[in-house]
């Protein structure tokens, strides 16, 4: 199936485009009313996330709404933890939590790697759905979370501020950690590989706590699985390549050593600014980044006024992917949505002109 809008692909592999590309994350969720009707009718969170249609539903809501140059499969980071037996449920306003949560090496080795086509076969019917709905309108982006930030859900037992827990185990039983970041590399990479078998066109890994560990713990407990993962992703499917982004929340002060981690490109926030990673990086990789979702809720010329400053950061020529930090606050009026996407609409072409592309 030929694909329409190759725009964000293009970009990922640092080709000439006309426009930025953008998609946003968490870009189907709780400030979409129609997000929010359709959840209501699901039942629980996982409920929506199991049934493919719904779960295809929200996936597509945003890109009625807006110009958007990716869809983003709707599901959870979790979904590997679940599929272990660790009894994931969510608490209404506390967040995920698990009813076995895992403590000690005896935990750890007690628990089995997943089959990502059998153990989560839901989220492979929802790719395969989403993908089929899209008709080639726009790629389709899978992920999952890294090996570190499960193992904070999983010895957490639910979302923290101080990561007592998981950083106790990291430092009193080393070998215990590694044991279970490595079952989750095996676990994530067989997972993203059955997404694009399954018809995601692009696949991000979501590092959403590295970003809470010292330079040392990082290299050695995060970036380390994210790189081995990398290294055994399908890179080739369908006759394209399927790209990889890497993105550590918290983590610019790393970004040289996730650049050389073998993805397509390096997924940054609001904290690190674009023309210090450019110079940075040069060319190696693709920069995903990277307005302070909080922007969006200023007025519409300030909103404006910000996607300018972002893509003057960036500056002209390609590789670049426009994203809102680490997703959309569910309290952001979609009107606001539209004024943050017709200045990037607006202002983009500009820094594209003169870079002969197909």
């Amino acid at each position: 199936m030929e694909l329409k809008n190759d725009r964000l692909l293009r970009a990922l592999a640092r080709q000439p485009v006309d426009r930025t590309p953008v998609w946003m994350m968490r870009q189907a969720g709780r400030y979409l009313p129609e997000y929010r009707e359709v959840r209501g009718h699901a039942g629980s969170f996982m409920d929506l996330c199991r049934n493919q249609d719904l779960a295809c539903e929200v996936t597509l809501q945003p890109l009625e709404r807006f110009p958007l140059d990716a869809a983003i499969l709707f599901s959870d980071i979790l979904t590997i933890p679940d599929a272990m037996g660790l009894g994931l449920y969510f608490e209404t306003g506390e967040g995920p939590k698990f009813r076995k949560p895992v403590r000690t090496a005896a935990d750890v080795d007690a628990l089995a790697v997943p089959d990502a086509e059998r153990d989560l076969d839901y989220v492979m019917r929802a790719v395969s759905t989403i993908r089929r709905e899209l008709n080639g309108r726009v790629p389709l982006i899978g992920f999952s979370g890294s090996p570190w930030t499960l193992a904070t859900y999983m010895v957490e037992g639910a979302s923290s501020k101080d990561f007592r827990h998981v950083k106790t185990m990291l430092y009193d039983a080393p070998d215990a950690m590694h044991r279970l970041l490595d079952m989750l590399a095996h676990a994530v990479t067989d997972y993203l590989n059955a997404q694009i078998r399954a018809g995601a066109q692009a696949v991000q890994i979501f590092d959403t706590w590295g970003g809470a560990l010292s330079t040392p713990a990082y290299l050695e407990f995060s970036l380390r699985y994210m790189e081995q993962i990398v290294a055994g992703l399908i890179r080739e499917h369908e006759g394209r390549r399927v790209p990889v982004i890497l993105f550590t929340k918290n983590g610019g002060q790393w970004l040289e050593d996730i650049a050389a981690a073998g993805s397509d490109a390096v997924g940054l926030d609001w904290t690190t600014e674009l023309s210090s990673a450019r110079a940075r990086v040069g060319h190696r990789v693709a920069l995903q980044g990277n307005l302070d979702p909080n922007v969006l809720f200023a007025r519409p010329a300030a909103i404006r006024a910000e996607v300018a400053r972002t893509l003057d950061s960036f500056g002209p020529g390609p590789g670049h992917v426009f994203n809102l930090g680490h997703g959309i606050n569910q309290f952001t009026d979609p009107d606001h949505v539209t004024a943050f996407m017709e200045a990037l609409h607006d202002l983009s072409p500009a820094y594209h002109r003169n870079i002969p592309h197909d």
